[in-house]
């Protein structure tokens, strides 16, 4: 990731100016909000004003045109008038029954909460209280800020997304190059290797000496044919997962420090299981070095293979300092790593080997102050 000063002021920008687009949308909705609703409460007084009038007026009396006009418009506010002598008058409220005192009330104490009540009176007699409610309109309006920042929210989630993933194709393209560029290189002087072993031989040197020498020429060979699969599919084939492991086990143990015990336990003789060879004794090295460097060099490392029904299960632990429980998933993440030197693409590698090449799983099962049990798990072939 590029950390660069000039990278962090424009990230700082564009998050001031999207708060800054957020919080206008915000202030000029409840702006608008506050507005309708003065609008309500002026048309409501009219009406109310209208209502006291018309309660004003002899019984035989014609309203007239305006009174019935004011009536007829509001249409849109549900209101509850209760009258002095309690009768109750229920408008714009379709499917509400009169008899239905407990919810009517419930509405009124709502409608409280919503907006003042207003007294209808006529020459200082209160003639009735007009209860009303928000409209549907202001209503929405009131929700339409929180549908935004919804709205907002999901959008940069998928733009995130987008980024992420395509920040990390980016980042699978260059490692992929990286290692078989890495490849290439190493193809070179392993050719000399080669030519130069064969001579050795020619001169009657200690056969142990050239026999060493093959040994890790062979082990050149195995990494670049590891760093040349990275990026491609790898073919799969059936190994005894019992037997593959321990042989990986066997090599790093021959040239690890003493300090270190071994240990391998395995609960059957022999399990199928469809691997690449190169790439899983890669991880199992990979995970096994991750162990001596917890441990600093010193201390006990096992691998133990547990077969669990269609699939079978190999335990690799340490006696190392453990990884905090926050960590259990970000230690699979590229460029995490504890370590001072390092590019933190091990346990990476290790888990693109396993879940995607594999279609396996790796997990950190149980980690304390005292050690960490990694636990890989495969489908046995059957």
């Amino acid at each position: 990731m590029d950390f660069s000063p000039k990278k962090k002021t424009s990230n700082l920008l564009l998050l001031i100016a999207s708060f800054a687009i957020v919080s206008l949308i915000l202030w000029n909705t409840n702006s608008f909000f506050k507005k309708f609703k003065e609008e309500e409460r002026h048309k409501m007084e009219i009406w109310a004003t209208a209502q006291s009038e018309f309660l004003s007026l002899p019984v035989d009396a014609d309203p007239g045109n305006l009174h019935i006009k004011i009536f007829q418009n509001n249409t849109s506010t549900p209101m509850i008038l209760v009258n002095k002598d309690s009768t109750i008058k229920v408008n714009n409220m379709p499917g509400i029954q009169k008899t239905d005192t407990a919810f009517i009330h419930g509405k009124i104490s709502k409608f409280k909460a919503e907006n003042k009540p207003i007294s209808i009176e006529y020459k200082g007699e209160n003639l009735a209280t007009l209860y009303y409610g928000n409209s549907e309109v202001l209503t929405k309006l009131k929700y339409y800020p929180i549908a935004l920042l919804l709205i907002i929210f999901l959008f940069g989630t998928v733009i995130y997304f987008l980024f992420k993933t395509n920040k990390t194709s980016e980042q699978n393209k260059l490692w992929a190059g990286m290692a078989k560029e890495t490849a290439h290189q190493i193809g070179t002087p392993l050719s000399s290797l080669l030519g130069w072993n064969e001579l050795l031989r020619a001169e009657n040197i200690n056969p142990e000496i050239t026999k060493e020498i093959e040994k890790d020429i062979s082990r050149l060979e195995t990494i670049t044919e590891r760093f040349s699969k990275i990026g491609s599919l790898p073919i799969l084939n059936e190994y005894d997962i019992v037997e593959e492991t321990k042989s990986a086990f066997d090599y790093l143990k021959l040239r690890s420090s003493k300090l270190i015990r071994f240990t391998f336990n395995s609960q059957v003789d022999h399990v199928p299981v469809l691997l690449n060879r190169a790439l899983y004794n890669w991880t199992i090295e990979n995970l096994v070095k991750n162990g001596i460097d917890a441990m600093r060099g010193k201390g006990s490392i096992a691998i133990e293979i547990v077969p669990n029904g269609n699939w079978v299960k190999v335990l690799i632990s340490d006696t190392g300092s453990g990884i905090p429980k926050k960590n259990f998933q970000t230690i699979f993440n590229p460029g995490v790593t504890s370590k001072k030197r390092g590019w933190g693409l091990g346990l990476s590698l290790v888990k693109r080997i396993v879940e995607e090449y594999h279609k396996g799983k790796i997990k950190v099962l149980t980690s304390t102050k005292d050690g960490t049990i990694m636990q890989i798990t495969f489908k046995v072939k059957n």
